[in-house]
């Protein structure tokens, strides 16, 4: 079957299945609090890792439970997986959690599924809706835990009801679900937090970039990539130049 799948198909697949296995993992009863959260962090990367390797054997992988590897660094097609975006809302059993599979090309978030299975939903980069128009206050997402003071900031400017919430996939799927409308990040994130989501928000007409209006780029050296925006096009502008002001 694998086969016939596009590469979007099979990212959404996976993303999928691994959503599942991790709901029964939970559901088992065997595991609480951040033991949960680790052994979901290892069930879904083992899964993930395996199902790429049946399926697309000849592309690399960057994956945040695996050690990395230069060799993905002359590759032109790379997964950048997240197997447990959320560990510490999974283990709390919240459904503010995600798996996010997507697959850079030529440094492109190119294909993307972000599952959601706390809410039995998976976005994929393949036949995304487009995004529900907001006609009242806007709303910005910050973390559950430590909302970034930049972003509380922009919202002031922006007049933005705060909107708190667990995984960076959660909330990226919140603006394309149109749960939200902004989702500015700056605390600091890596190329598996937000590879999939960018690939799931570009695909539904979102505006995705550096917090400067910068492209984001993946599977580079320094997987490190601090900060993040997702919004509609039009709002951008108004967001960026908030940021200045902030």
């Amino acid at each position: 079957m694998s086969e016939t799948m596009t590469d979007a198909q099979l990212a959404r697949h996976i993303a999928d299945a691994a959503g599942r296995l991790l709901i029964e993992l939970q559901q088992s009863g065997l595991f609480e609090g951040k033991a949960l959260g680790k052994a979901g962090d290892r069930v879904a990367n083992a899964f993930i890792m395996e199902a790429l390797a049946a399926n697309r054997p000849d592309d690399a992988i960057l994956s945040e439970e695996e050690k990395d590897s230069a060799a993905r660094l002359s590759a032109s097609r790379v997964w950048i997986v997240d197997p447990l975006d959320g560990t510490r809302e999974y283990g709390e059993k919240r459904t503010d959690w995600a798996v996010h599979v997507a697959l850079a090309i030529d440094g492109k978030a190119a294909i993307g599924a972000v599952a959601l299975p706390g809410l039995a939903l998976t976005l994929g980069s393949d036949g995304c809706p487009p995004v529900p128009a907001n006609t009242g206050t806007l709303r910005m997402l910050v973390s559950r835990t430590r909302p970034a003071a930049e972003a509380v900031a922009v919202a002031a400017k922006l007049g933005a009801e705060l909107v708190p919430m667990g995984s960076a996939g959660a909330k990226a799927m919140a603006v394309v679900r149109g749960e939200a409308d902004i989702y500015l990040h700056s605390g600091g994130q890596y190329e598996w937090d937000n590879c999939a989501p960018v690939a799931v928000a570009e695909a539904a007409g979102l505006y995705c970039s550096r917090i400067d209006g910068s492209p984001l780029r993946y599977n580079q050296e320094d997987v490190y990539l601090p900060d993040l925006l997702i919004c509609p096009r039009a709002l951008a502008p108004r967001v960026m130049e908030a940021m200045k002001m902030a």
